[in-house]
């Protein structure tokens, strides 16, 4: 091969590649979420869990993909580990499809219809198609359609390109015995897994591999370690996606590449022992496109069909590889079917919602107890909570927008108003809180202390932050004017705290008590807690508002209820007011030295 063949070559690998990557994330723009919520849902059983795996892969043409999402939703307390395993099995399924597609160039026929089945007719027709629905049309749908078009024609033009330019290399006696050096079933096995992970899609080094048999030394006992390589090589990305996410999500993308692996090893051993004893007739057949597409096939069934009855097996395994408890989230579960009676919906809502906010109160605690005392795994579980926070508020507000769509009540409408402005100010306090936890993170890996008299100062106002913050989910869970009154005295309470601290530490600097590094992180603090109790006061408000019209003790007009204990004008408020000031404002209103 010259140079320029060389080159070209690269070429041709390049243009598939992209021609993939493109198919590929229009397919996923096209699903826009509609997969991940059936993958969330239809996981009843084992075997339902294979055909949706291999459904939803055969769709947007990525097991890896189908992985990492199944990795995400346990890492967000979505799903159950045991869920994911045949969701897993069928993924490898129906990531066979690329395949079965690049088979076409097999195509023999005078026939115009089946002719044009070919990839070097089908790939310039399907690329032009393409570029112009993605170039000239402005429609999302149709956009999307046209990238996953033109995606599959580079796909083709690619695979022809490539195997014009490889066509040469079947003369080479080194590149023959190269790939004779690939039945070797553990270097075989290595190279597809490492081609594999470096391109992170099994679907298209399997089509490299298809454009490599023109040249005709693919054989069956090339190809099948090869494969067997590639389907663990492609667990790499689930691997990447693990890192830093929960014990299950690590144990998730585990169990692909444990599946892959055992599958690997039984039917090596199958195979060559086999071989060993009766002389495979096929064992040194040349393959082609189509050969090696129903070989992935087989394969990937084969390995279903023998772990299968061994799920629970392999869940039990896993754990045992990645010990330790999970503690994972459990989410609440919106149903469909509660969407036709809407008080029921609006009282799953509720508890849902009344969960968000025990999972933003146990991140603002540990993100105070790292500020303490630093630890690794404090953080880590922290990050996990605000995973689950982030996608049941997501999953929430997209349930009660659907929800909206119903006749509702003028009650339900507001209702509805009031939980989608709950669940936001709960998902806030979570982001805060880890704000909180990123501060404290920068303190201790840059080796910086605060001072007793800051220490002393950022104890009691977290203290009074956390009573806010349990005061006001305790007034939302039980509907209580009572409690929701009293959130607004601490929130005054806390305000003053940070006035006066801001000032102090301000002093501090000026004096050279302080480093400017230092300063900056506290002040930090300061905000991220007074923003904290500004979202428990509004959640306090809901509360208000909703007893005003019912209790005569409760002005009808809820706002200027609430202007009137920010002056001061109401007794019962002034009262509770000094309460909380003197519990946490008082024991550090004269400065420590």
């Amino acid at each position: 091969m010259s140079a320029t063949d060389v080159i070209a070559m690269f070429g041709a690998v390049a243009t598939f590649l992209f021609g993939m990557s493109t198919m590929t994330d229009g397919l996923e723009k096209l699903s826009s979420g509609r997969l991940e919520s059936i993958l969330e849902r239809l996981t009843s059983n084992v075997f339902k869990s294979v055909l949706l795996g291999a459904l939803v892969t055969g769709l947007i043409q990525s097991s890896a993909a189908t992985t990492v999402m199944c990795v995400g939703f346990v890492n967000a307390g979505i799903m159950k580990l045991r869920q994911t395993v045949g969701i897993i099995m069928g993924a490898n399924i129906g990531t066979t499809v690329t395949a079965q597609l690049l088979s076409l160039g097999d195509i023999s026929s005078d026939n115009l219809f089946l002719s044009l089945l070919k990839p070097q007719v089908l790939g310039p027709i399907l690329a032009t198609i393409g570029i112009i629905f993605y170039m000239f049309i402005n429609s999302g749908r149709k956009k999307c359609v046209g990238q996953i078009v033109l995606g599959l024609g580079l796909l083709f033009i690619g695979m022809k390109t490539l195997e014009s330019t490889v066509a040469p290399l079947q003369e080479l006696p080194q590149f023959r015995e190269m790939f004779v050096a690939f039945s070797n079933p553990f270097l075989g096995v290595l190279v597809g897994a490492l081609v594999t992970a470096l391109i992170q899609s099994s679907s298209a080094s399997m089509g490299i591999l298809q454009a490599m048999s023109s040249t005709g030394v693919v054989t069956f006992n090339i190809a099948i370690p090869l494969i067997m390589g590639q389907n663990i090589g492609t667990c790499i990305t689930a691997l990447l996606s693990g890192i830093g996410a929960s014990k299950n999500a690590k144990r998730t993308a585990c169990l692909h590449l444990l599946f892959n692996v055992i599958g690997t090893l039984f039917f090596l051993v199958v195979l060559y022992v086999g071989n060993a004893i009766f002389h495979f007739p096929f064992w040194h057949d040349v393959l082609n496109r189509s050969s090696i597409a129903n070989l992935h096939l087989g394969f990937n069934v084969c390995c279903t069909a023998l772990l299968l009855p061994f799920n629970r097996q392999l869940v039990f395994l896993v754990e045992h590889i990645i010990p330790g408890d999970a503690d994972q989230r459990e989410v609440s579960v919106l149903d469909e079917r509660f969407l036709s009676s809407p008080s029921l919906a609006l009282e799953k809502c509720h508890d849902a919602v009344v969960q968000m906010g025990h999972f933003a109160q146990e991140n603002y605690r540990l993100a105070v107890e790292l500020l303490d005392h630093y630890d690794g795994k404090k953080l880590e579980c922290l990050n996990e909570t605000e995973t689950a926070l982030d996608k049941l508020e997501s999953t929430l507000d997209n349930y009660l927008v659907r929800l909206s769509d119903h006749s509702l009540s003028a009650e339900d409408s507001a209702k509805v108003s009031e939980l989608l402005h709950t669940l936001s100010d709960f998902e806030r306090i979570g982001d805060y809180s880890v704000n909180l936890s990123e501060t404290a993170a920068i303190v201790h890996d840059r080796g910086m202390t605060f001072s007793p008299a800051a220490k002393a100062e950022l104890n009691a106002m977290t203290s009074a932050v956390d009573e806010t913050i349990d005061k006001a989910i305790d007034s939302y869970t039980q509907r209580s004017r009572e409690l929701a009154l009293e959130v607004e005295p601490i929130e005054e309470v806390v305000d003053l705290m940070r006035d006066e601290l801001r000032s102090r530490h301000i002093e501090r600097l000026k004096d050279g008590k302080c480093t400017v590094e230092l300063g900056t992180q506290y002040l930090e603090l300061l905000i991220n807690l007074e923003r904290i109790s500004d979202h428990c006061s509004n959640i306090a408000l809901y509360i208000v508002r909703e007893t005003a019209a019912k209790d005569s003790l409760i002005r009808t007009d809820s706002h200027a209820y609430m202007h009137a204990l920010h002056h001061g004008e109401d007794k019962e408020f002034d009262d509770m007011f000094q309460f909380y000031r003197t519990k946490y404002y008082a024991p550090i209103e004269k400065p420590l030295d």
